[in-house]
């Protein structure tokens, strides 16, 4: 990393904002200026963009402040670089197949003994972005967006001082889930929400503002919680007072592993944070025993600090969600078909999709206002996987890929194939779907038994020897019904507890007032979408009798 005279800085309290060029890099989607330093947006945002650092009164001393403070800006040049390489042009196939979890040298004909495939391989005791398999790995993670609204979500995780590995925004604050209404909220609903929201905020949230959702990875929750409540002891509920032992046992005992701070203010926006170990993130995304955040990284978000470790495990999670999806879908689908599936597979045990806390219209609504969101994080996979592939002439038009048209594709049936997917499930997923079929073709436990040998030597993430056997082939050859039934009611039992638990524990880590405003907030959602579903269903109906009507008048003519 070029040296830009960042201990000097770090000792006397402050980091200047990045230089200009940062904030004038180009969206793919829309034609960008350039915003000189005397730019309007420059004049306004200069306190917000700000960094703040700890500094030596803290009971860190000043040697890990510093130690922190320079890893986080490389853990962020990390993300911006790969950032910038999302953003530029990706019409070709190459340029797709570079950004690929695998080399470019990938193919159907790829063998298990080709050190060119990651997977084969697979290193997850990687501590240096240079150790990840290729120079551009994982690069179709990093969704490109509006510089700078980039640049205000960057500097939330600067405002505070116990340290972030990896950091990204989600949901409906970031990535809009309705089309453009063109509505301009007033002064008095925008300061309801956001105090002092910067322009960026305003235009990405399109007249409808929201909270604005982080997730912070970090390496111990108990330190990290200790130096955040003497910084932020407001955004902590009740719980709190009995200490940061107390607040990490409840983050890492009950629930996912993740501990939510909601409806908080930073530098005038209103954010909820959750707060993970790193070490859980990394479990969760390459083996699946929660799919609490597995599932919220199967779509698309903005990660504004990366970490090498959780850069490659999170590639196994998106591979991950694109076979259990293929698993569930016929020979032929659509783009909207896939990533629908891939879109509702954390939502199937989440128990609030069984209350009237979401809108019944949430995965709908999430994919088609990002087709091409979801179209750049997974398109990179599904040119590597030998058993899937487009079959539309509209893949063959120039700068297709930011068309938000939904596109067919076509999947082999071959239960081999479909057997080594199977086989390449994440290891806790894997072990119930192979204890659903134990059940479900009546074997022996002995038998059973000694067919899970070969496997027991495997690591949690290896994906060495993984061909599918003659079990494996037995379940892919199962009754598409039924397959897409057994491995629904999997992922159910993956999320349902840990999803519930971590509802459960709202209360207590937010407080019953932000709970109830919460829920309240969710209610409303709900409402509002089962509402714009009976009318769009009014309007549906209405259209036939209408035209019948029409249609009778015309023949008593």
């Amino acid at each position: 990393m070029a040296s830009r005279g960042v201990l000097p800085q770090i000792l006397t309290g402050r980091l200047n904002p990045r230089a200009s060029s940062l904030l004038a890099r180009a969206s793919p989607f829309r034609s960008q200026p350039a915003l000189p330093p005397s730019s309007l947006y420059y004049q306004r945002q200069t306190p917000l963009l700000r960094r703040r650092y700890a500094t030596a009164r803290d009971n860190n001393d000043a040697a890990d402040q510093a130690k922190d403070t320079k890893e986080g800006v490389e853990h962020e040049d990390a993300a911006n670089a790969a950032a910038d390489t999302a953003s530029k042009d990706t019409k070709s196939k190459q340029a797709v197949l570079d950004e690929a979890s695998s080399s470019s040298a990938s193919s159907s004909t790829t063998t298990l003994n080709d050190t060119n495939d990651w997977e084969t391989n697979v290193n997850m005791n990687i501590d240096s972005f240079k150790q990840l398999p290729h120079a551009n790995f994982g690069v179709n993670q990093f969704i490109p967006f509006d510089p700078e609204f980039r640049e205000v979500l960057k500097q939330i995780p600067w405002e505070f001082r116990a340290p972030i590995r990896y950091a990204f925004a989600y949901g409906s604050g970031v990535f809009p889930q309705s089309k453009s209404s063109g509505r301009v909220p007033t002064d008095e609903e925008l300061r309801k929400i956001h105090p002092k929201a910067p322009e960026a905020v305003k235009r990405a949230q399109d007249g409808t503002p929201k909270m604005i959702d982080f997730i912070f990875g970090v390496t111990h929750t108990q330190h990290w919680h200790s130096l955040n409540m003497k910084q932020h002891r407001d955004h902590y509920s009740a719980l709190a007072s009995l200490g940061s032992g107390a607040v990490s046992y409840v983050q890492d005992k009950i629930g996912a592993g993740v501990y939510f701070n909601p409806y908080v203010i930073v530098n005038g926006i209103l954010i909820k944070y959750g707060v993970v170990q790193l070490d859980t993130l990394e479990r969760d995304l390459t083996q699946w025993d929660t799919l609490y955040l597995a599932g919220r990284l199967h779509k698309p978000v903005k990660i504004l600090r990366d970490d090498p470790k959780i850069r490659l495990a999170n590639q196994i999670n998106l591979l991950s969600a694109l076979r259990t999806a293929l698993l569930l879908l016929p020979p032929k689908f659509t783009e909207d078909e896939l990533f629908a599936t891939i879109a509702g597979i954390s939502y199937l045990g989440d128990p609030r999709m069984s209350l009237p806390t979401e809108n019944p219209s949430k995965v709908k609504n999430i994919v088609g206002n990002n087709m091409t969101n979801f179209r750049r994080l997974y398109l990179p996979l599904i040119e590597t996987l030998p058993n899937v592939e487009y079959n539309d002439a509209g893949a063959t038009e120039r700068d297709w890929i930011w068309n938000d048209k939904s596109l067919n594709l076509v999947q082999d049936m071959d239960p081999v194939k479909r057997g080594n997917m199977v086989r390449r499930l994440p290891k806790a997923f894997r072990s119930k779907l192979y204890f659903e079929y134990q059940k479900k073709f009546a074997i022996p436990q002995l038998e059973f038994n000694k067919m899970m040998e070969e496997s027991q030597n495997e690591d949690a993430v290896s994906f060495k020897r993984r061909q599918g056997g003659g079990f494996e082939q037995r379940i892919a050859s199962d009754d598409p019904a039924e397959l897409r039934k057994v491995v629904r009611k999997v992922i159910k039992q993956t999320i349902s507890w840990p999803a519930t638990m971590q509802s459960l524990k709202g209360p207590l880590t937010a407080g019953f007032k932000r709970t109830i405003r919460y829920l309240s907030e969710k209610m409303d959602k709900y409402h509002q979408g089962r509402d714009a579903e009976k009318a769009k269903t009014a309007a549906s109906d209405e259209k036939p009798s209408e035209k019948s009507e029409i249609d009778s008048n015309s023949e008593k003519k």
